[in-house]
């Protein structure tokens, strides 16, 4: 059990440093540029930009590499983005639980549907900022504990950040 310990620690470690690494470069959602616009559609950019704000230390970047991971920005013709559920049970183009996109589907952004639907964009994305800033993302307090309890799995973690960062040169 001990070994375990220490490989689950030293797992965690050299995550934590990746993860530094890459959250060095990222910049408030106010400070994008343009250059992200290529491989994120424009009207999904224009909602993670919007929804970031929403969360003093959020950044842009972030939600759009959840988005990208999730559904290929809402492209992806998966079980569960556009209608019914993935295996796992997830919906939407940010793949929710259903019981968790309902603790964060409220209120209703402007241009969201009504009643929020995880299947909307724009609702979907915000109640993603909502869910990050909840979990450590707020004034930059633990962004890789807010993605973390956004998919409990340290590589999710990883993948996230490190597309982000990729998202954050691609805009400078």
């Amino acid at each position: 059990m001990g070994a375990l310990a220490g490989l689950v620690l030293l797992v965690g470690t050299a995550a934590g440093a990746a993860v530094g690494g890459v959250l060095g470069g990222l910049e408030p959602a106010t400070s994008a540029g343009a250059g992200a616009a290529v491989a994120i559609p424009a009207g999904y950019l224009a909602l993670y930009r919007q929804a970031a704000a929403t969360c003093p230390g959020l950044v842009w970047n972030v939600l759009a590499a959840i988005g990208t991971i999730e559904s290929g920005n809402g492209t992806s013709n998966q079980p569960g983005i556009h209608a019914g559920a993935n295996a796992a049970g997830a919906e939407g183009p940010m793949q929710f639980e259903p019981a968790t996109f309902a603790e964060f589907a409220e209120p209703v952004p402007l241009g969201g549907a009504e009643p929020a639907n995880p299947y909307d964009p724009t609702d979907s994305v915000y109640a993603a900022a909502r869910l990050l800033c909840a979990n450590g993302a707020r004034n930059g307090a633990d962004l890789p504990g807010a993605v973390f309890a956004y998919n409990h799995a340290g590589w999710y973690v990883v993948e996230v950040l490190a597309l982000a960062g990729q998202y954050q040169k691609s805009s400078s």
